[in-house]
């Protein structure tokens, strides 16, 4: 079979999908906007957009205007391929960033599968759920999300399948797409990520931390509200009062998340410490930025509880990632939590606002070892059994197989 695999940051959702077919036998190429050394059996096409995004039209024109730009350069390189000789069976594409918009006019043969990632809604999802950043033009924004979905509608259209990473982000699509769409999580590689007892790390040149120590973490690639890093940063005085024994570590990038900017010259890290600061203990909170993955393991296998909080958004790897470790968790009672953790069983869910809840849950499983274990081994059992590589990637080619039959 001859595929093509499209991503703006390939691989991105397709990390261990396309290596597999390529280990198959399958010809695999890809295509992406970023950098990337492919490994064995793949060749990377690298596309370059020829135009900027317009400054100069409609607020709610440039995401659309963006997208038509990316699917622009990704047409080109597509032309040049064609013109090689190159005609795939199957193209997998993430749609979200508009790369595919035009695939389906070079290959009209081609059977296009699409990554059903998350279709924006102004309601009941993450835009209109936190009422500290809600925007306050709320029919305007309404408008905005119907034209940032217009490239994913477009791309809907053309797609003969879909494939989500959860039934929560399957179920944001329009009713009329998602019985096209297949729920199977893109897997993580349980070998790899598994709990160390030996471990030992050194925090800030001087303070040794090991499993069994009273250590709270939370882990995201962004420090933003978008994952709860205002909730926990305004619980963290009265749980630092109530466990004097406890440090805290908190990972993530200052950069652009998901959500709105923080204001002007500040980063939302910084908003929320100086909001806590002059009640906090900070030889006990550890900022880290984004780790590397194998020290993103070893700060898991000391975590004696693991804090994961998002709005109603996707699904990050790091919470099933953390699941693996066998980690307690506390995660928010959001929908996309309902996908992975069951209450009481693979983890705690709390609110997402309610801070008290979050620090008596916090402190009731740091007072009960034998209840984090229990719920660590559950949670790694669920991965086992729904997450993990040897489950995902089978079903995934399966996907495939299919939408070339």
């Amino acid at each position: 079979m001859k595929l093509l695999f499209v991503h703006q940051n390939f691989p991105g959702h397709f990390r261990a999908l396309a290596p597999a077919l390529a280990m198959r036998g399958d010809t695999v190429v890809a295509m992406g906007m970023s950098p990337f050394t492919p490994p064995p059996g793949i060749r990377y096409v690298r596309s370059t957009p020829a135009y900027g995004t317009a400054t100069n039209g409609h607020p709610w024109t440039r995401d659309f205007d963006t997208k038509v730009i990316r699917g622009d350069a990704t047409f080109r390189s597509a032309i040049r391929l064609r013109d090689e000789g190159f005609e795939p069976d199957v193209i997998v594409a993430h749609p979200g960033w508009g790369e595919s918009l035009f695939l389906k006019i070079v290959w009209p043969r081609a059977k296009l599968g699409i990554f059903c990632e998350f279709f924006y809604s102004a309601d009941d999802a993450d835009v209109d759920f936190d009422p500290e950043f809600r925007d306050p033009d709320r029919d305007g924004n309404s408008c905005r999300i119907l034209i940032k979905n217009a490239a994913m509608t477009l791309q809907l259209q053309n797609a003969d399948a879909g494939l989500s990473s959860t039934r929560w982000q399957a179920d944001s699509f329009p009713a009329s797409f998602r019985d096209r769409i297949t729920v199977v999580h893109e897997g993580v590689d349980t070998v790899r990520i598994r709990r160390d007892p030996s471990t030992r790390l050194t925090l800030d040149g001087a303070v040794t931390i090991a499993p069994g120590d009273e250590v709270i973490t939370l882990m995201n690639r962004w420090l933003e509200p978008y994952r709860g890093y205002h909730v926990f940063m305004r619980a963290l005085p009265e749980l630092l009062r109530r466990r004097p024994n406890a440090r805290v570590i908190i990972t993530g990038g200052d950069g652009a998340g998901y959500g709105p900017p923080p204001p002007p010259g500040q980063t939302w890290r910084q908003v929320f410490l100086s909001e806590v600061s002059d009640r906090l203990d900070l030889s006990r909170v550890h900022f880290l930025d984004n780790v590397p993955f194998d020290q993103f393991l070893g700060l898991l296998s000391v975590s004696a509880v693991h804090v994961y909080l998002t709005y109603p958004f996707l699904l990050s790897w790091s919470l099933v990632e953390a699941m693996a470790m066998e980690c307690a968790i506390v995660a928010s009672d959001t929908p996309p939590l309902h996908d992975a953790i069951e209450h009481d069983r693979e983890g705690l869910l709390v609110p997402f606002f309610d801070q008290v809840a979050l620090i008596d849950a916090i402190c009731s499983l740091l007072d009960d070892p034998a209840r984090r274990a229990a719920l660590g081994r559950s949670a790694r059992e669920r991965v086992l059994a729904e997450f993990s590589l040897d489950v995902c990637v089978p079903r995934q080619i399966a996907w495939i197989d299919a939408l070339n039959g």
